[in-house]
């Protein structure tokens, strides 16, 4: 029988981070933007990590481009999206 846990684990862990950015989504459309948008930006920090220790033969779906390219572009927007659920004003109804 076939296993349905995928034997790269570059992808376990891509599965694993998808699941994140889906959490993260999911506070954003609860109206829990700051959180939601705080989870995903974590997440992406956490994926640019992982490309960067994870070897190239267990790289599975974590690889997208090089991987100097993956690590800065997902380091980019992993601290731009903290940056931005930390300096934007919540509002008054907060």
């Amino acid at each position: 029988m076939k296993s349905l846990v995928p034997r790269s684990r570059g992808t376990q862990a891509y599965i694993v981070l998808l699941l994140l950015v889906m959490l993260g989504l999911g506070l954003v459309a609860l109206g829990y933007w700051r959180r939601g948008i705080l989870v995903i930006g974590a997440t992406f920090l956490v994926s640019a990590t992982l490309r960067a220790v994870v070897p190239e033969e267990h790289k599975g779906l974590l690889a997208v481009r090089s991987r100097g390219f993956d690590i800065a572009w997902t380091t980019l927007l992993g601290a731009s999206l903290l940056v931005l659920g930390v300096v934007i004003d919540p509002g008054p109804d907060a």
